[in-house]
């Protein structure tokens, strides 16, 4: 019996010896799976991380940056994160009347989204009140910059202090007051500049020289610095002009600069004007945003066979007359464009981008410098000189039409294709001396409203068929090569070299229809803003007889009584008839530019 109860006793112990040695395995086992699994977790995420580092947007919390101290993938997070949340570089600050104009290191993506950062300060030290506001517009400047267009600043908020900030990211106090920097205004700044061969053309506003006359060098230098140096922001060399004239000067390279171009991140330029005396050295320096950059680009064209007709224009808000009038030219011979864009807002960049698709050569170039025509016509004058055997100097409400071509098509169905061709090899063959002829000169008639109410479907050149009836002004072609040193020009022609001289086309072979008067709508843009520099705006009471002006318009964009019908003493549907004899398609009737267009 006793026997008994202790068997029973051993075998209940052995049972719940058993369930406890198995509930420990379980549990064990248990814990096992569990550290295991966090294990894999912890794996996996590190090595999702790790991949995530080679795609273009990251996600590292603070841990797994420390945990990757020591791998190479570090520094791809750390230019990434630094490139998605560092402030950009603004370089100046340039205002306008209607904006600010920021000078930024490096390129914007198309699709990035950028606020204007405004700060106020509230006391002193780093304390500061901002300000956010959608900026106006981006664009690319040159090969390294590009420029963002912010609102003026609301009162009270600096002008020097304003930032540009990828959407979502926050103020840097610390680093804004580390990068405060005066502002320049748009009529008191070196804006641009060219190397050309062994001088620097320098392009500045404030300098009040006389309008289209040479001026006195010996007043100017050239002052330069390396973009790397540590100079403390002074210009360390500076060499004498050799010219001046209007808003251009001209100075010797400093020796060695274009070796040193190669190695350094460009060469800030800028301009003074000052007197010398025994008792006193008197300088007025100009703000500058220029930095002379060493472009490849300009080797490569150097060794192209050049273009018989190119064309410069600068324009404003013309997206809509771009294409007939670059088709239009193009059949005539024109094959290169440059286009200065001055600071349009109307989608050029896409017209222009859909003509190069269809085998147009043109450039647009950035020129967001106000009151700058004739400046900009130099800058284009020198880069086209590589690339351009003639250069036109036009606007793009302006055609050129050949009478004598167009009776030679009635009677004998000639074609006019590269008719401006021909003109410019005869006329520069045609003279009755021994000066050779590097201009070539055609008169412009000055076309009205013509009774329209309404922008003409078809274009310009068929729509406008009455004008005044004697010519105004002349544009021309001229050969880049043979220009004056100084580049000296008035918009209509420019300053030749010594011993050569201009041809005027007879006006029975070929003039320019200027569409200058066209319907109120599209011509109070024009009253609105010019862009000659020594045009008076039509808002100011000057020179109000002058033929720059609309006669009779006054000095306010108010339509006037009968507008539609004013300006017109010949009708003269001469390029309308051309145009549709030559280019009209057969079966439908519609021009290239309307086909293009859709």
């Amino acid at each position: 019996m006793d026997w008994e109860q202790q068997r029973r006793k051993r075998k209940r112990f052995g049972r719940s010896s058993s369930q406890v040695q198995f509930f420990t395995r379980r549990s064990l086992f248990l814990c096992l799976f569990f550290f295991a699994f966090l294990l894999f977790l912890s794996s996996t995420r590190w090595f999702s991380i790790a991949a995530a580092s080679f795609r273009p947007v990251l996600d590292a919390s603070s841990t797994t940056l420390s945990r990757l101290s020591t791998s190479a993938s570090k520094s791809t997070l750390d230019s990434s994160l630094s490139s998605k949340y560092s402030p950009l570089r603004v370089e100046s600050r340039v205002l306008f009347p209607d904006h600010l104009l920021l000078m930024v290191a490096g390129k914007f993506n198309r699709d990035e989204k950028l606020d204007c950062l405004y700060f106020k300060s509230v006391a002193r030290g780093l304390n500061q009140e901002t300000l956010k506001q959608s900026v106006l517009s981006t664009d690319k400047y040159d090969e390294f910059r590009s420029i963002a267009r912010c609102p003026l600043p609301p009162l009270n908020y600096s002008a020097s202090a304003v930032d540009l900030r990828k959407r979502g990211v926050g103020a840097d106090n610390h680093w804004l007051i580390r990068n405060r920097q005066p502002v320049a205004s748009w009529e008191r700044v070196v804006y641009e500049a060219a190397i050309d061969g062994d001088t620097v053309v320098v392009f500045a506003k404030g300098l009040n020289l006389r309008p289209h006359k040479e001026s006195n060098p010996t007043e100017f230098s050239c002052h330069f610095r390396l973009g790397n140096s540590n100079n403390n922001g002074e210009y360390v060399l500076t060499t004498k002009a050799v010219t001046a004239a209007q808003e251009i000067i001209r100075c010797s390279l400093p020796a060695g600069a274009l070796s040193t171009l190669d190695k350094e991140k460009g060469i800030q330029v800028t301009v003074s004007r000052g007197s010398v005396n025994t008792k006193a050295h008197l300088q007025v320096t100009l703000p500058s945003v220029v930095r002379l950059f060493n472009s490849k680009l300009n080797d490569l064209q150097r060794n192209q066979e050049k273009h018989e007709l190119c064309v410069c224009t600068m324009v404003w808000n013309q997206a809509a007359a771009l294409r007939e009038w670059i088709m239009y030219h193009a059949w005539l011979g024109v094959g290169r464009w440059f286009i200065y864009d001055n600071n349009s807002d109307d989608g050029i960049e896409e017209v222009i981008r859909e003509l190069n698709l269809e085998d147009y050569n043109i450039s647009r170039l950035t020129w967001p410098w106000l009151k700058t025509q004739e400046a900009g016509f130099s800058h284009c004058a020198l880069r086209a000189r590589d690339e351009c055997k003639w250069v036109g100097f036009f606007d793009v409400d302006e055609f050129f039409y050949f009478p004598s071509k167009y009776r030679h098509l009635q009677e004998y169905h000639i074609a006019g294709r590269n008719a401006l061709r021909s003109l410019i090899a005869d006329s520069s063959a045609s003279t009755s001396n021994s000066t050779a002829i590097a201009e070539i000169r055609t008169a412009c008639h000055s076309f009205g409203p013509s009774g329209l109410t309404s922008h003409p479907p078809q274009g310009v050149t068929m729509g406008y068929t009455c004008r005044l009836q004697n010519p105004e002004r002349h544009k021309s072609f001229v050969r880049p090569d043979l220009l004056d040193i100084t580049l000296l020009n008035v918009v209509h022609h420019f300053q030749l070299k010594q011993g050569f001289g201009f041809f005027d086309v007879p006006k029975s072979n070929a003039v320019i229809n200027h569409y200058k008067y066209q319907v109120w709508e599209t011509f109070r843009a024009k009253f609105y803003r010019r862009v000659a520099t020594y045009v008076v705006d039509w808002q100011e009471a000057q020179n109000e007889g002058s033929k720059d002006r609309a006669p009779g318009l006054g000095t306010e964009a108010i339509e006037p009584p009968n507008w539609r019908l004013q300006f017109c003493e010949v009708w003269d549907t001469g390029l309308r008839d051309f145009i549709q004899s030559s280019l009209s398609d057969p079966l439908t009737g519609f021009l290239p530019w309307e086909k293009a267009s859709g």
